[in-house]
C-alpha cells in the first residue's frame, strides 16, 4: 500500500510530510527561520505600500507560472515511509495540458512495474508484477494522498508551479535572499517563499487550518534551469504528513516541453481486476 501511495503522490506531483512533530502556525514557523526579520503585517501605517508590494509580488508569482502543450521527464525517485526504509525507483512522465497525465514506473532492475494514466475524472493504475488493473476515480485518491487534489493541483505539482494560492494575504516578510507572502485559505496556512532576485519557487509550506488533524505538507524547490525557453525546477522534495509520514526527493534527469508525445495504455487481457 505505501509503494502504490508513492505512486498516487508521485503521479500526482505530490509530496509530503517533513517530519513527526506536530503542525506549527506559520508565524512560529518563519519566527523560527529567521528571528532577526520582523513580521510586515498588511495593516499599518505602510498600509497602501505593502498592498502595492504584495500585488507586485503576487503577480510575478503568476506570471511565472509555467504554461505549456505538452511535458515529458525522466525522474529518479527516492522515498522514505514510516518504516524508516528508503527506496527508489525511475519514473518517465508525459503530461498534456489539462488532459492526460502519463506515468510509467521503472523497478530495481529496470523492467516495467507501474503504468499509470490519469485524467480530469479517473485514475488507471496496471501492476505488471502482479499482473492486476485498477480502475479509480480521482476523488479516491485524496483519500491515498491525504490532501484535497484536483487534477490541476496534480499537474501544477509535476511542473513546479505553486498549488493552493490564495489572494487572501495578511502578511509578508523579506530579505537580501528571499520574499515570503502568508495567506489563510479555507483548507490551509501557507507560507509561500521565492527568490528575491528572479521570484523563483523555493519552498511552499501547508499547515491544515484544522489543527486537530495536524496535517502538514512542505515542498523544496531546486536547481532551475532552462529548456525551451522555460525555466524548470529539477530538484523537489517533497513532504506531507498526518497520522503517518512519507519523504520524497525527486531529480529530473531529463525533461522536455512542447514536443508530440503518445499515452500508450493497454491492457493485457490476462490481467485481473483489483
Amino acid at each position: 500500500m505505501q509503494y502504490f501511495r508513492v505512486i498516487c503522490i508521485l503521479s500526482l506531483a505530490i509530496a509530503t510530510i517533513s517530519s513527526c512533530r506536530s503542525t506549527k502556525t506559520i508565524q512560529t514557523a518563519i519566527a523560527k527561520k529567521d528571528t532577526t526579520q520582523v513580521m510586515i503585517p498588511v495593516v499599518d501605517h505602510h498600509r497602501v505600500d505593502s498592498i502595492q508590494y504584495i500585488k507586485k509580488v503576487w503577480d510575478t508569482i503568476l506570471k511565472n507560472n509555467i504554461d505549456f502543450r505538452t511535458f515529458s521527464a525522466k525522474i529518479k525517485v527516492d522515498f522514505e515511509g514510516k518504516d524508516g526504509k528508503r527506496n527508489d525507483f525511475n519514473a518517465f512522465i508525459r503530461i498534456k495540458k489539462d488532459s492526460i497525465i502519463w506515468v510509467n514506473i521503472n523497478a530495481a532492475l529496470g523492467f516495467d512495474a507501474f503504468r499509470v494514466l490519469i485524467t480530469p475524472d479517473s485514475v488507471k493504475v496496471i501492476n505488471k508484477l502482479n499482473k492486476t488493473v485498477q480502475f479509480r476515480s480521482l476523488e479516491s485518491l485524496k483519500e491515498v494522498t491525504q490532501m484535497p487534489l484536483t487534477f490541476t493541483d496534480l499537474q501544477n505539482l509535476l511542473l513546479g508551479n505553486p498549488i493552493f494560492l490564495d489572494s487572501n494575504i495578511n502578511s509578508y516578510k523579506k530579505d537580501d535572499k528571499s520574499i515570503s507572502l502568508i495567506s489563510m485559505g479555507t483548507l490551509f496556512k501557507h507560507l509561500l517563499t521565492v527568490s528575491k532576485d528572479d521570484y523563483t519557487l523555493q519552498h511552499s509550506k501547508l499547515d491544515d487550518v484544522d489543527a486537530i488533524r495536524a496535517r502538514t505538507a512542505d515542498l523544496t524547490y531546486g536547481d532551475y534551469q532552462y529548456k525551451n525557453g522555460i525555466r524548470f525546477s529539477a530538484y523537489r522534495k517533497i513532504t506531507v504528513s498526518e497520522k503517518s509520514k512519507l519523504d520524497i526527493e525527486m531529480e529530473f534527469k531529463q525533461f522536455d516541453f512542447n514536443v508530440d508525445l503518445n499515452f500508450p495504455f493497454t491492457i493485457p487481457k490476462n490481467y485481473k481486476r483489483k
